[in-house]
């Protein structure tokens, strides 16, 4: 099986789409896709396709979208593959409670194991994230890219999500972030900060009150010679800020911003790592 989230929904069995056209089936799939290999109440599908309104048939709508999801498998499995002997309730399990969508055909010996794009990408930034961790940013940047190059729009975005997608397309949200960041981190250690100025003009376009991001565009924007644009960005978010949520910029943004107005044009502000948590920007290279 391969399933894919980071972007459309797809999900395939010896290479034949199981992915129907119907909305609140793709719904049903999507939610046992995202929790692949784990258990999903009967009830979580049911808030997720009727809310805090089921309907008196719900239990039952649900079985029947299961069914029509089995049909999808069995026609799937009829090609011959990898795993043959299966059956579609070996790949869409019914187990107390609930459901499971089984990834791989679960023998554990020269069975097909599945693919997914989420778990490719969790892999990858895992390898980034260590490799940030012991200095060796050239590795941390080529990892975090190829992990994010595996996003091709926002997650699920052909779905109609209800409370359970939702919370996972925000979880997965975060994560790439959280990549995104530490790639671009990565990059402004190596020296990159020009290379940078093109995308991070867009991502804090985008995500307007992101400190991360804003932090390392100022800094790409000094260590380009543009030291009174990157005191507009944190000025520009500051507005912003006090003006959306009636906060000020964090306390090391707020020493980022001191250290380029005393730094001079040429200068280089200097953060010590400490004060960061969720990314180092220290301007040791």
């Amino acid at each position: 099986m391969h399933i894919g989230i980071l972007g459309t929904l797809t999900v395939s069995v010896n290479g034949v789409s199981i992915t129907p056209t119907a909305p609140k089936a793709r719904q049903v799939l999507a939610l046992l896709a995202v929790r692949a290999d784990q258990v999903v109440p009967v009830d979580a599908l049911i808030e997720e396709l009727w809310d805090a309104v089921p309907p008196r048939s719900a239990r039952t709508t649900v079985q029947t979208y299961v069914l029509q999801l089995r049909e999808l498998i069995t026609a799937a499995l009829e090609k011959p593959g990898e795993g043959e002997g299966r059956t579609a309730k070996d790949v869409l399990v019914t187990l107390p409670g609930g459901y499971l969508l089984r990834s791989g055909d679960g023998d554990g010996a020269g069975g097909c194991e599945g693919t997914s794009d989420i778990r490719d990408f969790e892999r990858l930034s895992e390898v980034g994230y260590r490799a940030m961790e012991a200095g060796d940013f050239t590795e941390a940047a080529r990892n975090l890219r190829e992990a994010l190059a595996l996003w091709s729009g926002p997650a699920l975005v052909d779905v109609q999500a209800g409370k359970q997608l939702d919370t996972e397309i925000k979880r997965l949200e975060e994560t790439r972030l959280c990549a995104l960041d530490q790639r671009i981190e990565a990059e402004l250690r190596l020296g990159q900060h020009r290379s940078l100025l093109a995308e991070l003009t867009v991502l804090i376009r985008r995500y307007p009150t992101h400190e991360t991001l804003c932090g390392q565009y100022m800094l790409a924007l000094h260590r380009s010679g543009r030291r009174g644009e990157a005191l507009d960005a944190y000025q520009r978010l500051r507005n912003t800020l006090v003006r959306s949520k009636g906060l000020e910029p964090s306390a090391w943004l707020r020493k980022l911003q001191r250290s380029i107005l005393s730094a001079g044009e040429n200068g280089n502000p200097a953060i010590p790592a400490e004060d960061r948590q969720s990314v180092r920007l220290s301007t040791a290279c």
